[in-house]
């Protein structure tokens, strides 16, 4: 998508499933847009920062119909919640470093065999978006030398 926020063809994608893009729909899409990777709780802390009377529930609810709408999408990072980035972002893989939580992304060609043998070997699609590969990132691995 690559359209900010505030585009006319964001209201449009809302408007052509039965939906308006709201104050608080506004306030979420651009609070996961910033923040890049988020938990549902940092992404109510941006928000509560312009409309303190948004609560919890509210952006889970917002952000399950975004999903829905395919405007964001998640990943499973960790043992926590789920991080929630633009889904005009979502095609990479997660590296996660255990060490100091840093999370980078590479293309998900990365995994082009891997995926491939599994399909080939097991008839199983991956979701590489949902993927996430835990580590330790190169800055951390110089420290612990």
């Amino acid at each position: 998508m690559g359209e900010s926020i505030d585009s006319p063809a964001w209201h449009e994608h809302l408007r052509a499933r039965g939906y308006r893009l709201t104050p608080q729909r506004q306030l979420v899409l651009e609070a996961v847009t910033s923040l890049g990777h988020a938990t549902p709780d940092e992404i109510a802390e941006r928000v509560r920062a312009t409309a303190s009377g948004v609560n919890i529930s509210t952006v889970y609810r917002t952000l399950e119909l975004l999903e829905e709408l395919g405007l964001v999408t998640h990943a499973h990072l960790g043992h926590g919640a789920p991080t929630y980035h633009a889904a005009d972002d979502a095609d990479h893989v997660h590296l996660v470093c255990r060490e100091c939580g840093g999370i980078s992304e590479v293309p998900p060609t990365v995994l082009e065999t891997a995926v491939s043998r599994m399909a080939a070997e097991h008839g199983f699609t991956v979701d590489v978006g949902h993927f996430a590969i835990f580590g330790v990132c190169a800055g951390c691995a110089g420290r612990v030398e």
